[in-house]
């Protein structure tokens, strides 16, 4: 029942991770280096910070926790930094490819890496046993990304350019594949940032803190190192496309509005962090379920971003052909995650 329960606080955090890129279809006059560092501001400092505070027992304190870790808090920040770079061309990817298409490939990637690393980093020997079921899945994955992408040559294929441009205003398939299969790689260190964490949350258990937030601290110093990534790039675009000023010329109800969206962005991407935090704790240390559930997490998460690019009319004017052969890469890509834990059952 514990275990149940995990999953469905999990699956409602990726629901809102899925649904975090509609709101910002409502941002108006605002270049895209704009809404996405006010969007990562709400996303990866202000409401995460706020999910750490929940793990504060009274009589401690957030900076007493973080700092009780042995330096845990600096490695998670460090790759964290890291990660950012898969969540600055996470975004590129949904600009190149759209949410669909964009999600699964970044993500399918993201799962995959997310499970092998931490698992070679261990000292998995991933030609026998357990090492060998990870590496078969980490295959599995690639299948189901390749099968994707061509889904989507497909698509771009039997497209017109207009029918492309309504669909996803900035479509391009060749970049927007590279970007979004950097973007998997770079975001599996969001894995690695919370493996690095671990002594935080035994810190903040240690001072008293409930077994289901215990984890929120270390995710709130992950997203801070990719804040800090994603400033320093989004600034520096600002600067070269002299749009800093996009922030204060636009109207009082407009900038409500942009600010509104955007914070409705960032809570919905950071649910996926928080419910992933607080699923684990229904879990069993040690168990299957624990070593998988990012496979789970991003798994979730490719379902829920094509059921919006369905609704969104990303897919409107494909093929039935095409429409197949995306089902059958999307099934594959589930079933790698998946895969591992069959085998131990």
């Amino acid at each position: 029942m514990n275990t149940i329960f995990g999953l469905i606080i999990i699956a409602l955090g990726s629901m809102g991770q899925s649904s975090s890129y509609v709101p910002i279809n409502k941002i108006k006059n605002w270049s895209w280096e704009s809404f996405w560092l006010v969007q990562g501001i709400f996303a990866w400092l202000l409401f995460p910070y706020l999910g750490a505070l929940l793990a504060v027992p009274h009589g401690s304190s957030l900076g007493s926790i973080l700092a009780s870790g042995n330096g845990a808090a600096i490695k998670a920040m460090a790759f964290g930094i890291l990660w950012g770079v898969g969540g600055l061309t996470f975004g590129l990817s949904m600009r190149y490819l759209g949410i669909a298409l964009g999600q699964s490939i970044a993500l399918g990637t993201c799962s995959a890496f997310g499970t092998l690393i931490p698992a070679v980093m261990g000292g998995t020997n991933l030609f026998k046993g357990a090492g060998l079921i990870l590496l078969i899945g980490v295959s599995i994955a690639i299948a189901g990304i390749a099968v994707i992408g061509f889904a989507g040559s497909l698509r771009a294929k039997n497209m017109t350019e207009e029918q492309r441009k309504a669909a996803i205003k900035d479509f391009a398939l060749g970049k927007g594949l590279l970007v979004a299969l950097l973007a998997g790689i770079m975001s599996a260190c969001f894995s690695l940032g919370l493996q690095a964490g671990e002594p935080i949350k035994t810190a903040a258990l240690t001072t008293g803190a409930k077994a289901l937030y215990a984890g929120l601290p270390a995710v709130l110093m992950v997203t801070v190192g990719g804040f800090i990534t994603n400033a320093i790039y989004c600034l520096s675009q600002n600067i070269k496309h002299k749009t800093l000023k996009e922030y204060v010329s636009v109207s009082k109800p407009l900038l409500l509005n942009n600010l509104l969206f955007c914070a409705l962005a960032g809570i919905l991407w950071y649910s996926q962090f928080f419910g992933l935090a607080l699923g684990k704790s229904f879990f069993q240390e040690g168990s299957i379920m624990m070593a998988f559930s990012w496979s789970i997490l991003m798994s979730l998460n490719i379902l829920f971003s094509n059921f919006w690019g369905i609704v969104l009319k990303e897919w409107l004017g494909s093929k039935r052909t095409t429409i197949l052969v995306l089902t059958i890469g999307l099934a594959i890509l589930i079933f790698s995650c998946i895969f591992p834990s069959l085998m131990h059952q």
